[in-house]
């Protein structure tokens, strides 16, 4: 499950992000504890506590005394707005700077996705 590329609690916290962004964790949903988690993956009961203290934090999930963790009521839409927003910035915004960098027009841009959102073949 784990790489070499990024640290460990972050590779748990974004897997955890994935999950509730995909619907396979659900708004109040428990998740595994600190130790099941560690046992699970083999690995330090310390990283997966820092992983889950980050999206504490992020508010992705809350603490419930005496139960466990759980998903945030709201943790899935704003996933998504933060997602979104990645995207326009990193995607749509280098894009459309391009696009007016080699004289091809919003109307152009524009044209293409609505042919690519109809089914269109690429060119």
């Amino acid at each position: 499950m784990f790489d070499e590329h990024s640290p460990i609690y972050r590779q748990i916290a974004d897997a955890i992000r994935a999950d509730v962004l995909s619907g396979a964790l659900r708004e109040d949903e428990q998740i595994m504890s600190t130790n099941q988690y560690a046992a699970h993956y083999r690995i330090n009961p310390a990283t997966a506590a820092k992983a889950f203290q980050d999206l504490v934090d992020e508010g992705v999930l809350y603490k419930r005394r005496g139960l466990g963790m759980f998903v945030h009521p709201r943790a899935r839409e704003k996933l998504r707005d933060q997602h979104r927003a990645r995207f326009f910035s990193d995607v749509v915004d280098p894009m459309v700077t391009e696009a007016r960098a080699i004289g091809v027009s919003l109307d152009d841009v524009i044209a293409r996705v609505a042919e690519l959102r109809d089914g269109g073949e690429h060119r």
